[in-house]
């Protein structure tokens, strides 16, 4: 499992908006890099409107922000458009990323277990480290949490 002081895992990812995003050229920028499960469900859509109300106080700290979740860039276009959102969405199907970041895991719900990911979010430095990471991120509140650790670097 990531460490806080480790290095960010590199990837190449599609974006709702068509092109791809590389983490690497993205160095020398703080990057906030936060999992969800699923796009316009109540909880993924209450913490992606609290980054999109934030997003010009981490624009003014430097801080990129990036929505990750497995959906398609159809249905991260849509969620976006839905909800007016600032931040930026990458598409992750594969999983590839939210495994390397270690947010695919076994959940369970009524007793059933399934693999989903794991709300996570990951304060990368300008160096590609990992400054800080939040695990099983409860939603209220966590936007403005991670600004203050950014805003702390």
């Amino acid at each position: 499992m990531l460490q806080d002081g480790d290095k960010a895992p590199n990837f190449e990812l599609p974006m709702e908006t068509g092109g791809r995003l590389k983490l690497s050229e993205l160095q020398g920028k703080a990057v906030v890099l936060y999992f969800y499960p699923k796009d316009d469900t109540s909880g993924c859509t209450a913490e992606a409107k609290d980054f999109s109300r934030l997003a010009g106080d981490f624009r003014d700290a430097g801080v990129e922000v990036i929505g990750v979740s497995p959906d398609s860039a159809e249905s991260h276009q849509k969620f976006r458009k839905k909800h007016d959102l600032k931040v930026r969405l990458a598409v992750d199907t594969d999983k590839v990323v939210a495994t390397a970041y270690g947010v695919w895991v076994e959940k369970s719900m009524y007793g059933r277990k399934y693999m989903g990911v794991e709300r996570s979010t990951f304060l990368i430095d300008k160096k590609g480290r990992i400054a800080r990471s939040w695990r099983k991120v409860k939603v209220p509140g966590h936007a403005a949490e991670v600004l203050a650790a950014a805003r702390e670097l």
